[in-house]
């Protein structure tokens, strides 16, 4: 009992911890190109998405049910603790390690593929996955940025036809002070979806340790830690980053960074009301390329896009084998 105990609260400690890194990982989705634009300050964009994603957080729980049983069976999973454990520890070493490169990389991809790998690992068999909910999430994931992509093309191909003839300078100031709400929504929805997954590694290990014994749904106390974590993270910010995302894609105005916004925010949405875990980078950085390339293909830098395109493709592989070898570290130390 000791022994289970333990496990959980490492866990429990170690998701918050996943939650705050994905928190400072991903403020670049929010308010790089607000920054960009100088529609705000760094500072004051960086405290509005903190509060705007522990709101959101708050507010859905969706996605967490589906981290929590659409993977992998919590009542049938053998060595489940191990597996939540090293599942955790190995995402947090991917987020940190294309954090400190400056990568944006996808902090659902790694969790995903940490799962997945670690469960694999413990069954010696591919069949300890829940396929249909698994292959469900994968589709999500690799058609979100595709959608995000057409969204914001467009969107602002809409938005150049309908300023098509204002004064430049009123324009960008006016789209400026949109950028705040964009921004504001851009953050809110960032919590409804990827908050939500510490909670559901929270509650599967509280499931597998029989913690839990009814229901997916996390309990109060896991929500509110997990909002704040994410609060708090993202108050720290991710500056190596914003400059991959609001800078080294395409040059971001005013009117394209307000259409990108709006773009990712209401993908973000739709998948959170979905209970679609998604990688709020890939679709930020996709709508930016789908604005961008509405805007003039020309003046979208491919070569930063095709360096993103190859992290977005390892990340899951690379997360499910670094989870599996986590995973046989922890069965011979614990």
């Amino acid at each position: 009992m000791e022994y289970i105990l333990i496990i959980t609260v490492a866990i429990v400690i170690f998701s918050l911890i996943f939650d705050f890194i994905n928190g400072f990982h991903d403020t670049a989705n929010a308010v790089a190109t607000a920054v960009s634009t100088r529609a705000l300050t760094p500072k004051t964009a960086i405290f509005l998405a903190a509060i705007m994603n522990f709101i959101g957080a708050l507010t859905f729980t969706g996605v967490a049910g589906t981290i929590t049983k659409d993977i992998v069976d919590p009542f049938k999973l053998q060595n489940g603790l191990v597996v939540v454990l090293a599942a955790i520890l190995a995402a947090i070493v991917w987020n940190l390690v294309t954090w400190y490169y400056g990568i944006p990389s996808s902090s659902s991809h790694a969790l995903i593929g940490s799962i997945a790998g670690a469960a694999i690992a413990s069954q010696g068999s591919f069949a300890v996955l829940h396929y249909e909910g698994f292959i469900k999430i994968i589709i999500v994931l690799l058609v979100s940025p595709v959608i995000a992509f057409m969204v914001g093309f467009i969107i602002y191909s809409i938005v150049k036809v309908v300023f098509k003839n204002a004064n430049l300078t009123k324009t960008n100031r006016n789209f400026r002070f949109f950028q705040i709400f964009t921004a504001s929504l851009q953050s809110f929805s960032h919590g409804t979806n990827d908050a939500q997954k510490s909670m559901g590694i929270i509650t599967l290990a509280l499931i597998v340790a029989n913690v839990q014994t009814s229901g997916v749904e996390p309990q109060l106390w896991v929500k509110v830690s997990c909002a704040a974590a994410m609060g708090l993270g993202t108050a720290v910010g991710g500056w190596k980053i914003i400059k991959t995302v609001g800078g080294n894609i395409m040059k971001i105005r005013p009117a394209n960074g307000a259409a990108a916004d709006l773009s990712s925010a209401l993908t973000i949405f739709v998948a959170s009301s979905l209970h679609f875990p998604l990688s709020t980078t890939h679709v930020v950085s996709s709508s930016i390329l789908g604005v961008g390339s509405s805007n003039r293909i020309k003046g979208v830098k491919w070569n930063t896009a095709q360096r993103m395109i190859v992290t977005w493709v390892i990340t899951l592989p690379i997360s499910a084998l670094l989870a599996a070898l986590v995973y046989f570290v922890l069965n011979i130390v614990i």
